[in-house]
């Protein structure tokens, strides 16, 4: 196990960091559809963004108090271990939203530690609650004496629902140019998805997908599934990461019924690649009724 020499900057927990402006403009949410292969109209026709859209405006927000908590000489050692999304209002063009992020918790685990960091993003000039996110970096090989702060929000699988078939298996094919397409619309340029001789020197095969490109994915199979007619009804979309996908794969979403949760139809699901990984874990998607 590799140890930091640094220290987790436990006395962040609880500061929110300045606010970070975004101006969302239709043609960036029609990019972000086309990049995730989105089939619905309104995401396409940039009406209304995708949900996983939501990371972008936040996305310099989280990352901010996410790296001012963890040591610096850890931060090649950080992996996005989860990520919860909590939709309060459809994100919409021509409006300016404001985020503000705020670290939450430090957590030991049996390989590494886990950094909980929530994001809160409103409308400008209403000051509306649009969206709650709540990314969780795991940083492996590291150790904190205790932890500190709060836990991430559960989302876990219930394993007894795998005593029936799930209600719907969906899937879907990356295409062999589609992490080049998530970097530019997603705004997220990382090496290991984009040059294959950087992601062989970090262990993977070759260029690996991004995350949050596989959770858009895994977020269409649940509109899919529980409310085609109106995808703004998705309330809450939660995820575990588990294993790498890469270009070309298919991967295949089995989404369990999971009865109500707080006032709305929960479903439960993983996502497994034709590789036989189970590329997402403990999937939560919640539908207003």
């Amino acid at each position: 196990m590799s140890v930091s020499t640094g220290e987790f900057k436990t006395d962040a927990i609880g500061q929110f960091g300045d606010p970070d402006e975004f101006v969302v403009e239709r043609d960036r949410i029609k990019a972000y559809a086309e990049a995730t292969n989105d089939p619905f109209e309104v995401h396409r026709s940039g009406d209304v963004a995708p949900p996983v859209f939501a990371v972008v405006p936040a996305f310099g927000a989280l990352a901010e108090k996410s790296t001012g908590v963890i040591p610096p000489d850890a931060l090649m050692m950080v992996l996005h271990g989860e990520q919860d999304f909590h939709f309060h209002q459809p994100i919409r063009p021509d409006t300016t939203l404001v985020t503000r992020a705020v670290a939450l918790g430090v957590q030991p685990r049996s390989s590494g530690v886990t950094v909980n960091v929530k994001g809160e993003t409103r409308d400008k000039e209403t000051d509306e609650l649009i969206v709650e996110q709540y990314m969780i970096s795991f940083v492996r090989g590291q150790q904190v004496d205790e932890g500190a702060g709060e836990e991430p929000l559960d989302h876990a699988f219930d394993d007894t629902l795998r005593e029936r078939d799930p209600e719907a298996e969906i899937s879907q094919t990356y295409d062999e140019d589609q992490t080049f397409r998530y970097a530019e619309a997603a705004g997220d340029p990382m090496p290991i998805h984009l040059d294959d001789e950087i992601a062989k020197a970090m262990g993977f095969p070759g260029i690996i997908i991004h995350g949050l490109c596989t959770m858009a994915f895994t977020s269409q199979a649940a509109i899919q599934h529980a409310c085609p007619d109106d995808p703004t009804r998705l309330k809450r979309l939660a995820v575990r990461f588990s294993k790498i996908a890469l270009p070309g794969q298919t991967i295949t979403t089995r989404i369990w019924n999971a009865g109500e949760r707080d006032g709305r139809d929960a479903h439960a699901f993983e996502t497994s690649s034709d590789s036989g990984d189970v590329v997402i874990k403990d999937g939560l998607a919640e539908v207003a009724s």
